[in-house]
């Protein structure tokens, strides 16, 4: 792997440290983000294919630029055929990355000068509009979710639940934290989250803590193979982790779902926006 530029962070997928992949770079005048989610988001749509990712943020001069393929020409000298996914907004960097003899796949271009038509005005050339600070009120809205779901996470305050937009509740290691982070820095809402235990049953209605709360809970699950294996890694050959107390606590907590009409989904084969996607459409809580 080539050495990272002087001043110039780059992060590599330690994933395709193995075996042939394809080097792709995600160059970016900002965090890297955005090149990063939306060129993921195209790479997915070719499993077959192996890939070792890097990203380059904050390249947003023509020296900058340079500098990138400087090290990308090691890269192919080494045998690699490197691929560019790009956001720099800065044509006089683009015109830099689109001169090389890399395959470079502009992001936003395209659409920008769409959108450009559509709205009868110009963007903005100034870089991480999306992820920079940008509206101020979003941005410290989000930030008071991340601290409203520190501070709810796993019961640790029952503290202005009547705030959540959502409260999911689930036995330990179904997922519920990055659940609840997710949709905390990614949506700005305000999630807190509650494991049910043993201490919980035997019982016809929700916990006490949440039962006012009823219209705001959403229930996660799993299977019980995965949930012992999950619990495994933390307390390895435990009561906690054996198969039998996993799949007593996933059917006591699905029968209560299903007795106090609380919505829920099974995690086992979800990732993290999957089911964020599930929650907010069940909870109707996109805008």
């Amino acid at each position: 792997m080539t050495a990272p530029l002087p001043n110039t962070p780059l992060v590599t997928d330690p994933a395709g440290a193995a075996g042939v992949a394809r080097a792709v770079y995600f160059i970016s005048d900002s965090t890297g983000v955005t090149v990063e989610t939306l060129g993921n988001a195209l790479l997915a749509n070719f499993p077959d294919t192996r890939f070792r990712r890097h990203t380059v943020p904050f390249v947003a001069t023509v020296p900058g630029a340079k500098k990138v393929l400087a090290t990308l020409t090691r890269s192919r000298d080494a045998g690699e055929n490197p691929l560019i996914f790009t956001t720099v907004k800065s044509a006089d960097v683009l015109a830099v990355l689109h001169a090389s003899e890399f395959e470079t796949i502009d992001l936003l271009g395209g659409h920008l000068r769409e959108l450009e038509l559509a709205l009868g005005t110009t963007a903005s050339v100034r870089p991480g509009s999306f992820h920079g600070l940008g509206d101020a009120e979003r941005y410290f809205a989000r930030m008071r979710a991340v601290e409203y779901a520190i501070e709810h996470d796993d019961a640790q305050s029952f503290r202005a639940l009547d705030q959540a937009d959502v409260i999911i509740i689930a036995p330990s290691r179904c997922g519920k934290t990055p659940t609840t982070m997710y949709l905390a820095l990614q949506y700005g809402l305000l999630v807190a989250n509650y494991p049910l235990t043993d201490d919980d049953f035997p019982t016809e209605t929700l916990p006490p803590t949440v039962a006012p709360y009823a219209k705001k809970c959403f229930g996660l699950t799993t299977t019980p193979r995965r949930l012992s294996q999950v619990r495994h890694e933390r307390r390895p050959d435990s009561v906690y982790a054996s198969l039998a107390q996993c799949t007593l606590e996933l059917r006591r907590a699905e029968d209560l779902y299903r007795r106090n009409r609380v919505p829920f989904l099974n995690s086992s084969t979800k990732s993290v926006e999957e089911m964020s996607a599930v929650i907010m459409q069940s909870m109707r809580l996109r805008a």
